[in-house]
């Protein structure tokens, strides 16, 4: 199965390859406007705790490119191309690769609206929620970049929207899965056992060629955003099931995707200094976490799973021009603390930004995510500040606090508690 690992990019660059042809052909007579921009940066990460397995390093550090190149017609066509690499010192399953966007964009009049369409390699965001999201399931999670579940991997797709008064309509033609990525044996940050994904499974025959679809409305009604999606294809989430190797014992975990349907709904009020935020799924098809009595297979356990929240802020904090803003959430699956696949199955998390509002930017974040349900509390910090117009600097940290063996997902990362500090270049 690691023919997997080499498919992908390859037929990524030939896409985007095609893309540019394709619109050097159709807008070869005509004037082109084109954008180099970018983000690089040299980054570093401190583990002030000892390792919890052998090979693992108390400092890492390495670098990122994301070049953008953005191609514009005189009739408005477009084609943007956005490659990503990494490079890490600790972890070479972190040395990676991906073309995040690579995608052509074309718009016109549809009725009293328009309709845009985008074909190639694109990511798309859903959700409101501040910690994570779990209405967004479009494209697949990059674990090895960051734990919070936020950065994507681009997602080959056609991509439809037809946009009016009445709202916004999205439909996603999604031909090719792709696999999560996870820390490999010497990174930090990883499961109590490492995830090969030489061994990936799927339930379709098709595997990863599986035509996955999703469809999603968006609106505002007065004060409220609303978005209403469906989404029909292979999870992005696999069941992590133990395989020993050999005689020794040794144990990896082999991810399988599941065909699963997920419909979800996100939704934020806004009313003055106030925000309040719901996401919430209802998930058919996927499975709970293995466990011996399940023969560590996992079992098929439709659910559900929402999140709470709000924020408040305070504007000309001491009569300056800074601003405090105060954000809760209540993250709760459906499932339980003994067969959720995620941390979050009945957390409270708190935080509290401070925006300077200054030509720099300068922004700090101090947050707590606790379990309500064991001891375990995750603490975070970041800061960020432009050093010129194109230096920036940002730092984050991450604290394991209280983790116990019944917190399983949390588990294998007790003692990977770590400060990070970036030095970013903005082209």
């Amino acid at each position: 199965m690691s023919r997997r690992r080499g498919v992908l990019p390859s037929v990524a660059a030939g896409l985007a390859l095609s893309l540019l042809a394709a619109f050097s052909a159709a807008a070869q007579a005509a004037d082109i406007e084109v954008e180099l921009s970018g983000r690089f940066s040299i980054e570093s990460r401190l583990y002030p705790d000892s390792a919890q397995h052998p090979g693992q390093r108390s400092h890492a550090s390495g670098f990122t490119a994301k070049p953008e190149l953005y191609a514009e017609d005189e009739e408005g066509r477009s084609i943007t191309v956005s490659p990503f690499f990494r490079y890490d010192s600790a972890d070479p399953r972190r040395t990676h690769a991906d073309l995040r966007e690579a995608f052509l964009l074309l718009y016109g009049e549809a009725g009293d609206g328009e309709w845009e369409l985008r074909l190639g390699v694109d990511r798309v965001a859903w959700g409101v929620a501040e910690v994570r999201n779990i209405v967004d399931i479009v494209n697949q999670t990059d674990l090895v970049e960051h734990p919070d579940e936020k950065t994507k991997l681009g997602q080959p797709m056609a991509h439809g929207t037809w946009s009016a008064d009445w709202g916004v309509l999205e439909l996603f033609l999604l031909p090719w899965h792709r696999e999560r990525t996870y820390p490999g044996r010497a990174g930090r940050l990883r499961s109590e056992f490492v995830v090969d994904n030489d061994r990936a499974t799927y339930d379709s025959a098709a595997e990863e060629r599986h035509m996955d679809w999703a469809v999603r409305y968006s609106g505002s009604f007065g004060l409220v955003d609303l978005g209403l999606s469906y989404f029909d294809g292979q999870s992005r989430e696999p069941v992590l099931r133990p395989v020993v190797l050999g005689n020794a014992g040794n144990f990896v975990l082999q991810p399988h995707y599941e065909k699963i349907r997920q419909f979800g709904l996100d939704a934020q009020l806004t009313t003055g200094p106030w925000l309040f935020k719901l996401e919430a799924i209802r998930r058919l098809g996927a499975s709970n976490r293995p466990a011996p009595e399940n023969g560590f297979q996992g079992e098929e356990d439709d659910f559900g799973a929402w999140i709470l929240g709000g924020e408040h802020t305070l504007y000309s904090v001491f009569d300056t021009e800074a601003e405090i803003t105060l954000l809760a959430e209540w993250h709760w699956d459906g499932r339980g603390a003994e067969r959720a696949t995620n941390a979050f199955e009945n957390d409270l998390f708190l935080a509290v930004r401070l925006a300077l509002n200054d030509v720099e930017g300068t922004e700090f974040t101090l947050s707590v995510a606790e379990d309500l349900d064991h001891a375990g509390r995750v603490f975070g910090i970041e800061a960020k500040t432009r050093l010129s117009d194109n230096w920036s600097f940002e730092l984050e940290g991450t604290a394991f606090h209280g983790v116990d063996w019944p917190d399983d997902a949390l588990y294998g990362v007790r003692r990977d508690t770590y400060i990070g500090l970036n030095l970013v270049y903005n082209l």
